[in-house]
């Protein structure tokens, strides 16, 4: 085994060996390996990209898997940049308080807490809170930020150690982290141990229905080992002696689910949204390969588009900035070849990644203030799911005569507010 990348054999959900090859993206380093300017002479590894789904159960997944400690131990994504996500966190919050009648002082963990942006709600409510953070820099800016946090991965070790020191949780949640590990298995039976025998594990994961209609492709790297359906996580929870209850469609990340799964001793009714959910999954026919097959083709269909769109400005002498450095710009860029001869330089909201150069290809990243001292003349939005509000924000650029270019569900240009 590579101490960077393995390949299992196996799925990860189910444990089935009969999987199948639906399509393969362009290989790409590590979607968030920004580098410093000092680096740049070294060259980054490229790993596969190649989407599989497990005929037994129907899940979606990827085989080949970066060493977590490479992708997560430092990790430049911060949920409490964006106001946005402030406000998704607030109204998740709320509702969970609401609809499952938690109490005040009672324990809300969070598994991949970040910055600790919702544990922070949870606490302002009066809940006892504790995150599990793996990045080093997140887990002491969650510190910072009042949050009792533990720089450790969930498994059943770490897992046996909070039920020694804290005891168990009414709440344990995990957003956009449970398309992130690897040993799924271990994870749950973490979680499960330090769940109360009435209380409620809520995750949140992009909703792979999403992916397909809105041609999301991007969304697909190394850091996302599973593109989730309802239909093999209710078997999924079966093996745990858990039910999903409850999933709901959410905005964010372009489309995902909030799944809520309880121990299935306790007496409960499992909302209708779980049968639609499978239900409308059985009628896009998402299990069958040939599903997938087809959808490689549309991926093939807008990078037509986009490139010739791309191409001509350029032609046309005009200059193009990206806006945003998400981890899904890697693979937009790599897989349409969409390099520094084309994007001059990328702008993003984050200290974090300002002055810093993008995976592989090395393109700059710098302060949103450069849009107006360098005068791009498009601006092509990598992070699209913040479009409408960077837009808003940026109507100045407009007024001075920008263009900005969103490249999906297909490309369009925004020249008026």
């Amino acid at each position: 085994m590579s101490n960077i990348i393995y390949r299992r054999d196996t799925c990860r959900l189910c444990g089935s060996k009969t999987l199948s090859l639906a399509f393969s993206l362009t290989p790409t380093p590590p979607a968030n390996a920004f580098i410093k300017k000092e680096l740049l002479d070294k060259t980054q590894e490229t790993y596969p990209l190649e989407l599989c789904q497990c005929k037994n159960c129907g899940h979606i997944q990827l085989l080949d898997i970066v060493n977590p400690e490479v992708l997560f131990k430092n990790y430049l994504y911060v949920s409490g940049t964006s106001d946005v996500f402030v406000q998704h966190f607030k109204n998740y919050a709320y509702e969970t308080i609401s609809e499952y009648e938690i109490k005040e002082n009672s324990l809300v963990i969070d598994i991949g807490s970040n910055d600790g942006t919702l544990l922070k709600i949870f606490k302002e409510k009066g809940m006892k809170v504790l995150g599990i953070e793996p990045a080093i820099n997140l887990a002491n800016l969650s510190k910072r930020n009042g949050i009792e946090t533990i720089n450790e991965f969930i498994n059943i070790e770490v897992a046996d150690q909070i039920l020694k020191q804290y005891g168990t949780a009414n709440v344990v949640t995990a957003n956009n982290v449970f398309a992130h590990i690897d040993d799924l298995s271990s994870a749950m039976k973490g979680i499960k141990n330090i769940l109360s025998e009435d209380g409620v594990f809520i995750f949140e994961v992009s909703y792979f229905i999403d992916v397909l209609e809105n041609n999301l492709f991007d969304t697909i790297y190394h850091e996302h080992l599973d593109y989730h359906t309802l239909k093999p996580l209710t078997k999924f929870f079966e093996l745990f002696e858990m039910k999903i209850i409850k999933a709901t469609r959410v905005k964010t990340h372009g489309g995902s689910i909030r799944v809520a799964v309880k121990n299935n001793h306790e007496s409960f009714d499992i909302n209708s949204s779980v049968y639609d959910l499978i239900r409308l999954e059985e009628s896009k026919e998402i299990y069958k390969i040939e599903t997938l097959k087809d959808y490689s083709k549309s991926i093939d269909n807008i990078r037509l588009s986009l490139v010739d769109l791309l191409k001509k400005i350029k032609k046309d002498d005009k200059t193009i900035a990206g806006y945003g450095a998400p981890a899904k710009a890697t693979t937009l860029m790599y897989h349409f070849d969409i390099n520094q001869n084309i994007i001059d330089f990328i702008v993003d909201d984050s200290e974090h990644k300002q002055n810093l150069y993008t995976p592989g290809m090395h393109i700059p990243i710098l302060s949103c203030e450069e849009i107006y001292k360098l005068h791009p003349d498009y601006l092509i939005i990598l992070a699209w799911n913040f479009a409408e509000p960077i837009i808003k924000k940026h109507s100045e650029y407009i007024s001075m005569g920008g263009k900005f270019i969103i490249p999906f569900p297909c490309p369009a240009i925004i020249d008026r507010n």
